[in-house]
């Protein structure tokens, strides 16, 4: 996969003190979850945000993006595509990161299904762990290969990692979170869930705010005080 990625990215008004990548899903593209970052700039003051397009175009949704082929219908599908987008993923954080002269601890991933899928598995495999790890509505590609997922931290910790799905998910069954999770534990990779009932394939203002308050705690910001999400 030799394309490099752009999108669209939010700066803050002074110096970037934390960058913020949202990965998107399949068929949409990087405009899909940049607004989050407006909603949580005040969770998380001083921080860069940036959407990356997916590199190829999404063969059932033309106008989309998509990060590897994708049909939910073959699980053997999954890892090869988490494998073959990772590099162009890494070659972009690393100049992001770079661009705010940043290093990993500042650095945290948010995705969405199939960009959850890419942000579980290119953030426990770099070369340092970044701050976070936030997952919406996605699941873990190839946990037989867990062995490979050695991203650590300064202190030799992996990444923190909330999930969050909804009970209703129309497309990526719930179930897939707590399968996640259990595989991740037993790894020895800690994770933190989010139920959002009676929510679909999406992301609702509870989702938000717990990923809001996530960030930041995993960033070492201090929590706002408590007005919600615009």
């Amino acid at each position: 996969m030799a394309a490099s990625l752009d999108g669209p990215r939010l700066a803050p008004k002074g110096r970037a003190k934390q960058l913020v990548v949202f990965l998107h899903g399949y068929g949409a593209d990087g405009n899909d979850l940049l607004a989050i970052g407006q909603q949580w700039q005040d969770f998380l003051p001083d921080t860069a945000f940036a959407a990356p397009h997916a590199p190829e175009p999404c063969a059932q949704a033309p106008i989309g993006r998509q990060w590897f082929p994708l049909s939910l219908r073959d699980e053997t599908e999954l890892w090869p595509g988490v494998v073959r987008a990772q590099p162009v993923l890494d070659q972009f954080l690393d100049a992001e990161l770079a661009r705010y002269d940043l290093g990993d601890d500042r650095l945290a991933l948010v995705g969405f299904s199939q960009g959850t899928m890419l942000a579980l598995h290119a953030g426990l495999r770099r070369k340092r762990a970044p701050a976070a790890i936030l997952g919406y509505s996605g699941l873990l590609a190839g946990p037989e290969y867990l062995a490979s997922a050695q991203a650590k931290d300064g202190k030799g910790r992996p990444p923190p990692i909330l999930l969050a799905h909804g009970d209703q998910d129309e497309v990526i069954p719930v179930d897939a979170m707590f399968i996640a999770a259990e595989q991740l534990a037993e790894a020895g990779i800690p994770v933190q869930w989010h139920l959002a009932l009676g929510i679909g394939h999406g992301i609702d203002g509870g989702g938000l705010l717990h990923g809001a308050l996530f960030l930041a705690k995993s960033l070492g910001l201090p929590a706002p005080a408590p007005r919600g999400l615009r």
